[in-house]
């Protein structure tokens, strides 16, 4: 009897685990990390748990006789979907509608599929944003198209790099020199208008919006070590965007 309890308590962490890690790894708030796996333990019989998250890592334990896990999270993306189909499992999960066999062969075939957009459609898609935001920001429509292709082939560079080179930062900082250049040769040798427009339409796709309200989220649910690194870690993105930017005002003088 005491075999299969051990037994059924691994499958319990593997599956709280599983979700866990699938939620960190697709961007979601440690504190809903904490959450899903908690829920998922507590419905199974498991209340005395103990779990830590932060931006890289899970540290998880049943109770004070189990052993704890950790998991080490070294590559994060945003896939709301992903978070989306984790939250409906855990749903079921701890409503009963499925068995823990079930919840961990489906998650298993989660964790494996990607459910991302293709990398084209992701790019023409930085491009509109970057035009859409051109007009928000009262732009002259000569410099529509500059816009246009400097967010598509500052989001492209920044992906490209980033998949090529695993350095922090550099990638959003290569990205956002492309579009500074972009931006001053259209002004420069074309019929474009306005150079600061342009660039701040074409960092926009960059701009870490997601983790910024992620870090917020955590802070008010007071996990201040996650908030305050995921801010951190924002703020860093932004300032090797705004670095990108200016290390190309600074070649050319400075007086455009």
């Amino acid at each position: 009897m005491l075999s299969n309890q051990l037994y059924d308590e691994q499958k319990v962490k593997d599956v709280a685990m599983l979700a866990g890690r699938i939620l960190l790894e697709s961007g979601a708030e440690t504190y809903r990390v904490e959450d899903t796996m908690t829920r998922i333990a507590e419905f199974y019989g498991l209340h005395n748990t103990h779990s830590f998250v932060t931006p890289t890592a899970i540290i998880f334990s049943l109770n004070e006789k189990s052993s704890t896990r950790l998991y080490r999270v070294s590559d994060r993306t945003t896939d709301l979907e992903k978070i989306s189909e984790v939250n409906e499992i855990s749903r079921a999960i701890t409503s009963g509608k499925v068995s823990l066999e079930a919840a961990k062969m489906a998650l298993d075939i989660l964790d494996k599929e990607n459910l991302q957009y293709k990398f084209w459609l992701k790019v023409l898609s930085s491009g509109i944003v970057s035009l859409l935001f051109l007009f928000m920001f009262d732009g002259s429509p000569s410099d529509a198209i500059p816009a246009f292709i400097s967010g598509l082939a500052g989001y492209y560079i920044c992906e490209q790099i980033g998949a090529y080179f695993k350095i922090r930062f550099f990638a959003e900082f290569a990205g956002s020199v492309v579009i500074a250049l972009i931006a001053i040769a259209c002004v420069q040798y074309f019929f474009s208008e306005s150079v600061d427009k342009i660039i701040i339409s074409g960092v926009m796709p960059l701009v870490p919006g997601v983790p910024i309200t992620n870090a917020i989220r955590d802070m008010m649910a007071g996990q201040l070590i996650a908030g305050i690194t995921k801010g951190v870690e924002a703020a860093l993105t932004a300032f090797a965007i705004g670095a990108g930017v200016g290390v190309i005002f600074i070649i050319f003088g400075g007086t455009l």
